[in-house]
């Protein structure tokens, strides 16, 4: 089975390389996704702290109007401004804070809030005229410009249906008296609002999975890259630390003794490892004993070298079987005939020395990329 070109960038991202972004403010960010959550929770507020601001208002224009002989007497021209300051400031301050609230969860809910104070320092670049014209007129500049597009579309279509809906309620509104008018146009106001934090809450569920998909493109490895980075950390007393550690918790369990009873490795070969075993007297179907990503990878291929099983290269097989079965469970049916070839070559290799690894294809239903995203 032919592999992807190592110049390609086919690999997910390590560790390393998303710290090294993540310092860079290179993050998840949806701006649809924080704009519906600040929306949502400013119709929230008009919803449950709108007739407290209009109470408030109402007082601080009757107390405009009253003039008594106190007034004359001690004459203070910015008392009433003052008194109408705190009747005003309780239900802004609600809305202010709530807004924070709605813009930092809105990061928080995309795994990105993390304060960066390297990000605060002058950089040349962003004061390049050539650098924003490229921003503008580049790609980015246009999908920002289609997606603007969308909202003023859907968001003008909604208001529009939703005053046409509601244009001969509100016409009657004129035989009513006046608080029950105000109250009839408060409800319609709020019924508005809330569907267009609904348009908004529709842009932003196709947004974030396109701004998810966008970084981990950007992030994406060259098969170069990631041995070039793991030759890096090897000479690193930090890095190697982590790695024995981690060795040491997933071997001082039972994945060792399962290993032991495993005939073959599958490996991605730097990112992924599963463990098979099949036994004929004891096993149906292959059976994964063991299985791990990262730094539990590299000690499953470690154990499986210091007791001579073998380790054999097939990314998307060893893709496949990890995302699709659990330790200690049956590999699924459509990866029968895979696995076998590669079982049929590891028994063959056992009974005689050499050969060539046999070509094996994965059926399209069990094809996932490093993040486990099913491709076509």
């Amino acid at each position: 089975m032919s592999e992807e070109a190592a110049g390609d960038k086919t690999e997910a991202p390590t560790q390393k390389r998303k710290d090294d972004a993540r310092d860079k403010g290179d993050i998840l960010k949806s701006r649809e996704f924080a704009t519906a959550l600040v929306v949502l929770a400013g119709t929230a507020w008009m919803i449950f702290f709108g007739p407290g601001l209009i109470a408030a208002c109402r007082a601080v224009m009757r107390a405009s109007f009253t003039f008594g002989r106190t007034d004359v007497e001690d004459f203070q021209p910015f008392r009433p401004l003052v008194e109408a300051g705190w009747k005003v400031a309780p239900p802004v301050a609600i809305l202010f804070a709530i807004t924070i609230a709605a813009a930092v969860v809105s990061q928080a809910g995309l795994g990105s809030l993390r304060f960066n104070a390297s990000l605060m320092a002058p950089k040349s670049q962003r004061i390049n005229p050539a650098n924003g014209l490229k921003k503008i007129f580049g790609m980015s500049g246009w999908t920002e410009l289609a997606k603007s597009i969308l909202k003023v579309v859907l968001l003008g279509a909604i208001g529009a249906w939703m005053m046409w809906k509601t244009a001969h309620f509100s016409f009657g509104l004129a035989a009513s008296n006046l608080p029950v008018a105000l109250a009839s146009l408060g409800e319609t106001l709020n019924g508005v609002m809330l569907a267009m934090a609904a348009g908004l809450v529709g842009i932003a569920a196709l947004d974030v999975p396109t701004q998810i998909l966008q970084l981990l493109r950007k992030l994406r490895m060259t098969k170069q890259e990631v041995k070039d980075e793991n030759k890096e950390s090897e000479g690193n007393p930090e890095m190697k630390g982590h790695l024995r550690q981690k060795q040491r918790e997933v071997l001082s369990g039972g994945m060792r003794k399962a290993i032991a009873e495993a005939h073959v490795v599958l490996t991605n070969p730097t990112h992924f490892a599963v463990a098979l075993r099949y036994d004929r007297g004891r096993d149906q179907v292959p059976v994964v004993v063991a299985k791990g990503r990262g730094a539990t990878a590299l000690a499953i291929r470690e154990r499986a070298g210091e007791i001579g099983l073998q380790i054999l290269e097939y990314p998307a097989l060893a893709r496949a079987v990890y995302y699709t079965s659990r330790e200690g469970q049956e590999i699924r049916d459509d990866l029968y005939l895979a696995v076998a070839t590669v079982l049929a070559f590891v028994f063959g290799l056992n009974a005689q020395a050499g050969g060539t690894m046999p070509p094996i294809d994965v059926p399209p239903t069990a094809r996932f990329d490093e993040n486990g995203i099913q491709q076509a």
